[in-house]
């Protein structure tokens, strides 16, 4: 079995268990880790998921593996069940809603680019606050949008009084 082919039969076999938990899975990969395979399951969900449900998700597959044994092929694996990072392309529109309040790095096909924060999300585009302005971009016209890493985002700054608490280490 090819390795399209099988990833196939694997989203197949694990995307169920993971609907019925209320996520949505995003991908699956299998990659080569020494003697071993690594398959990586990204979950999702609106809110974001909590390490106790990828805990739960984590033993719910490995149970399902299990009872195919054939899913995988021969030879050791590594399972491990994760939430997309802080930069994951925006491909969907779940993506870019569940990015509201977040800088996106976008490029169109036109050529352009821009950063903006994303203020709400339909099935067909997003609007974002570019530079104090208000912008929709629709979703067709998207050829990478990525979510920018923050070290400090506007609404910490809000609760930040400026008062040395001495509760930070």
């Amino acid at each position: 079995m090819g390795s399209e082919a099988r990833r196939d039969r694997l989203r197949r076999l694990i995307e169920p268990v993971v609907a019925a938990e209320g996520l949505d899975l995003e991908d699956v990969t299998i990659t080569p880790a020494g003697r071993r395979r690594l398959l990586r399951v990204v979950v999702d969900k609106d809110g974001g998921v909590d390490l106790e449900h990828i805990a739960e998700v984590s033993r719910l597959v490995s149970k399902t593996l299990d009872a195919h044994d054939d899913a995988l092929g021969s030879g050791p694996y590594v399972l491990e069940v994760t939430s997309p990072g802080v930069d994951r392309p925006l491909t969907l529109p779940r993506h870019w809603r569940r990015a509201r309040g977040r800088l996106v790095k976008v490029d169109t096909v036109t050529g352009a680019s821009f950063e903006g924060r994303v203020l709400a999300a339909d099935d067909t585009g997003a609007e974002l606050n570019v530079a104090g302005t208000t912008r929709r971009v629709e979703y067709q016209e998207v050829t990478r949008a990525r979510v920018q890493v923050e070290f400090r985002r506007p609404d910490d700054v809000a609760e930040d009084d400026g008062v040395d608490d001495g509760d930070e280490g």
